[in-house]
């Protein structure tokens, strides 16, 4: 195995996640129910989309058609880069969707980004903050856009600028934590977007840390390596809000457009459900950390 392969934050995570188990708990056991209240809308599943952009090359229309079957399923749709008009269209569709926008080093063009989401009638909108800093230090350069990182005031303003919850993403530790908690975030997403640096904690393993900073004030999700409902099961069990799921979504998509990535949030929500069942965790309010076990050596 070479040094790069040892590095590989995805199988670092999946690892982790793999070596999770979880007991069985039938007694008293009650038929679980997963929806959910964020930002005063009511959703069928915490299955959310992740964050993803561009998906034209892997379906026409690929953002909009992502949208249309997260509204189906009754599921949080996140947005990542694209044009004003590609947003609007997502939205019309009846997703409830949180705008991501990248730390673009032009501060004006994130307050800009905030302005449109809010108008367009965005659930929630936010930042990428682990977007900053390419793979050698330099300051990232995205289709174009110099990127820069940026300081809990300037965070601050952003929030400020927002009528809706500004939701920080790539949290990977309790200090940027407390300081998106401080700036007033209304929720962050803890992720290292999927490897962006080698050997990053998985976000399961630093949750409880994170959590211990958010003390409940603001909700926390879940990015990176999310697959199955095992997976989400794990996630809330250690007190996440929410999860993302991203790429599990592009072969669907590319498949059946909408219907398929409908077709695969409700399949991960009916794994996650038949595991709730099983470990008497009967609604989101209800789920036990207990019941997760590590493997020996782990």
């Amino acid at each position: 195995m070479d040094e790069k392969r040892r590095g590989d934050s995805d199988r670092i995570t999946r690892d982790y996640l793999d070596s999770l188990l979880l007991e069985m708990r039938h007694l008293d056991g009650r038929k679980p129910e997963t929806d959910f209240s964020l930002y005063g809308e009511r959703f069928a599943t915490p299955v959310m989309t992740a964050a993803l952009s561009h998906l034209n090359a892997v379906h026409e229309n690929g953002m909009v058609e992502l949208a249309r079957g997260a509204a189906r399923s009754g599921a949080v749709c996140f947005a990542g880069m694209g044009e004003d008009e590609e947003l609007s269209e997502m939205i019309r569709t009846g997703a409830k969707t949180i705008r991501i926008i990248k730390p673009y080093a032009d501060n004006g063009l994130v307050t800009d980004r905030i302005a449109f989401a809010q108008e367009c009638g965005a659930l929630a909108v936010g930042m990428d903050i682990d977007h900053a800093f390419d793979r050698r230090g330099d300051y990232d350069r995205v289709e174009g856009f110099e990127m820069r990182p940026k300081s809990m005031e300037e965070i601050g303003e952003f929030v400020r600028a927002a009528r809706v919850p500004f939701v920080v993403k790539g949290v990977l530790s309790q200090k940027d934590a407390y300081m998106a908690l401080e700036a007033g975030a209304g929720g962050i997403v803890v992720s290292h977007h999927h490897g962006m640096m080698d050997y990053a904690v998985p976000p399961l393993m630093i949750l409880p840390d994170i959590l211990k900073v958010t003390g409940g004030r603001i909700p926390v999700f879940v990015d990176c390596g999310i697959v199955s409902g095992a997976d989400v099961f794990k996630a809330l069990a250690l007190g996440a809000s929410a999860v993302c799921v991203g790429r599990g979504l592009l072969k669907p998509l590319a498949d059946q457009g909408a219907e398929g990535v409908s077709e695969e949030i409700n399949r991960i929500n009916d794994e996650l459900k038949g595991i709730m069942a099983r470990t008497g965790c009967f609604d989101l309010s209800h789920m036990d950390k207990t019941v997760i076990r590590r493997t020996q050596g782990n």
